[in-house]
């Protein structure tokens, strides 16, 4: 994940050009899989384990590899062997730089430096962003200490990462009182915590994400893709209203709605966060606990 950060980062510098970070994620792709394709071509896991993995993981907030140990198909000891197999992101992204002679090491290292006093992160922070952990990645750019915030934004991430594009940026959040824009999908829910989730963009973005999500090539209508987005967000919310429950929380959720040809959605506490993945741009939209219209 800081792989994409990083690389958005030097990229609007223009430290490296479109060009050369394309090179260097060719390598990435090259060296890197996922972690269930490393486990069938290994042949610790079967090709019908793997699937039913993939598709807990839209109904559970767990890693891929937490849930395969928790249905006996592999052991810890494996996980970690498979682990070591895949690699970290952001090493494989610095040494591919590196190795393609865009950066030498010295000037990965000072851009390393300069992110960091840029953003005005401790050396913890830093370490976190290198693990590429979202759980501790995304609080370090949604700019507040709201528990509910924090955690919709991480539900809106992991599983954007994980349904939709693993190659998934995003930018630092900022508050709007309102926002227009072509393509509105958002869903609200009411009870001991109240919030809307809207993802909001231009149709032919959206459309990429839809069409990376679903699996599908027919995407073609706003209907079409604003109703996979309306699907995403129920996704996000449910994780998150499963969690809340645990702890003592009732938690309503609403039909998912989306609005095409121009909407606007207003309230008093947009957060907003810039998504970029599926070679597009969108932005994830949470209010909690405060009015919200979408018209």
């Amino acid at each position: 994940m800081f792989d994409r950060i990083l690389g958005k980062y030097l990229l609007d510098r223009g430290t490296i050009t479109k060009a050369q970070l394309y090179t260097a994620y060719q390598v990435m792709e090259s060296r890197r899989a996922r972690l269930g394709v490393i486990a069938v071509t290994e042949k610790l896991m079967t090709v019908a384990q793997a699937e039913e993995i993939n598709a807990i993981q839209a109904m559970k907030d767990k890693r891929f590899g937490d849930l395969a140990i928790e249905r006996g198909y592999i052991s810890e000891i494996q996980l970690g062997y498979l682990l070591s197999l895949q690699g970290n992101e952001f090493q494989t992204f610095t040494s591919a730089l590196v190795e393609k002679c865009i950066m030498t090491l010295e000037e990965v290292d000072n851009i390393l430096r300069t992110y960091q006093q840029d953003k005005e992160l401790t050396e913890d922070q830093m370490t976190a962003l290198k693990n590429g952990d979202p759980d501790y990645i995304v609080p370090l750019f949604t700019e507040t200490e709201d528990e509910e915030y924090n955690a919709l934004f991480k539900y809106g991430v992991k599983n954007l990462y994980r349904l939709v594009d693993t190659h998934l940026s995003f930018g630092h959040v900022y508050t709007a009182g309102n926002i227009k824009e072509e393509c509105i999908a958002y869903q609200s829910f009411s009870g001991d915590i109240k919030a809307t989730v809207a993802i909001v963009g231009k149709n032919e973005e959206l459309q990429k994400l839809a069409k990376s999500y679903t699996k599908e090539e027919f995407i073609e209508t706003e209907e079409d893709a604003l109703d996979a987005m309306c699907e995403l967000i129920n996704c996000i919310n449910g994780l998150y209203a499963t969690d809340r429950s645990k702890k003592g929380k009732r938690i309503n959720l609403d039909p998912p709605y989306f609005i095409t040809r121009f909407g606007e959605i207003a309230g008093e506490d947009l957060h907003v966060m810039p998504i970029y993945c599926c070679d597009a741009e969108v932005r994830l939209v949470i209010a909690v606990n405060s009015d919200v219209s979408v018209k």
